[in-house]
């Protein structure tokens, strides 16, 4: 958990860094077929490559509701990290990345499916395993789940639980795996081979976090196939955005008095904006500004964790950092 002085270097990084130049809300760029997502934009390159660059927009129950410093650079870096050691389980679309917020990828259809893994029952928007246990469902997602669970339980056994992908402004929509196929949202060798590798990663994920004294609870994943019609992981791996990362050393005597582990994600920012009321559909409230600070130091500490390496923020101005060095990579 962030100490004293982490929590005063990034108060004031924080306040250093409050201008739309010193973090990174939005880019524009001369390239064409620009997209932007909840966090990243995209652009199309030749040779069927396409440009990401990763914001440092925070999203939660499925809206932007901030922007946190470092968090760019943290998830493009992190997710090249996990892309490089998951490889041997299914291809990824990385091709290069020519600035710490930026990655080169091959440019891939994506499934229109999102692949959540789940390894411990948690969570605390509609579409998570707990809130609909806790409501007193008990087949969820297709799976019959026993009565007696508590929250933030180990699972036997991790479950894929996926979703649609909603537009934007809209909610993403729970199905279970045979929902995938009898919808006809992607035909069934191809979803038989998305689940065995989004199970082969996870597991590649869960024993490489517990080497850092971690618990990967949950995660997404996207897929999508390449020019060729190769099946590949997609957007990120594994960040503290797409996944659930718990304390080992402190998770059994939390449960043992209910509190909630202790977490370098950004399940903070759900929890603070559940506790002040928000459930996706009004007014974002005003947090307290400490809930972005102990995010951003969140985000770092749970990169040094996982990687072995010290975190290096890259050089400001952001946005002309990134413009510069893809000039030089020839990509503008």
């Amino acid at each position: 958990m962030p100490d004293e002085s982490d929590m005063r270097a990034y108060s004031d990084a924080a306040g250093s860094r409050s201008s739309d130049s010193e973090t990174l809300a939005d880019l524009e760029l001369e390239l064409p077929d620009r997209r932007a997502g909840k966090v990243r934009i995209s652009w199309q390159l030749p040779d069927a490559r396409r440009l990401f660059v990763t914001t440092d927009r925070l999203s939660a129950f499925d809206r932007v509701v901030a922007v946190v410093p470092w968090k760019g650079q943290i998830l493009n870096e992190l997710a090249a990290w996990w892309f490089e050691r998951t490889a041997d389980i299914v291809p990824n679309h990385v091709l290069s990345l020519p600035d710490p917020n930026a990655l080169i990828a091959v440019n891939a259809i994506p499934l229109p499916v999102e692949v959540v893994v789940r390894g411990v029952i948690t969570g605390v928007t509609d579409t998570s395993l707990w809130r609909r246990y806790d409501d007193g469902a008990r087949v969820i997602y297709g799976y019959r789940l026993p009565d007696g669970l508590r929250k933030n339980e180990i699972l036997p056994a991790a479950l894929i639980t996926p979703t649609t992908k909603a537009e934007a402004g809209g909610h993403d929509e729970p199905l279970s795996v045979t929902d995938v196929v009898t919808r006809g949202l992607i035909e069934p060798t191809l979803w038989s081979q998305v689940c065995d590798a989004a199970l082969a990663v996870f597991a590649r994920g869960q024993r490489l976090a517990a080497n850092a004294g971690l618990i990967l609870a949950d995660t997404k994943y996207e897929f999508g196939l390449s020019p060729e019609g190769q099946l590949l992981l997609i957007d990120e791996v594994h960040t503290p955005d797409s996944s659930r990362f718990w304390e080992t050393a402190s998770y059994e005597a939390r449960m043992s008095s209910g509190e909630e582990p202790e977490s370098l994600d950004k399940e903070l920012v759900r929890q603070a904006l559940q506790q002040a009321g928000y459930a996706g559909d009004a007014a974002l409230p005003d947090l307290d500004p400490a809930v972005w600070v102990q995010t951003s130091v969140r985000y770092r500490q749970a990169f040094e964790r996982i990687t072995g390496s010290a975190f290096r923020p890259g050089g400001t101005p952001i946005a002309d950092r990134i413009t510069s060095n893809l000039r030089t990579a020839g990509v503008l």
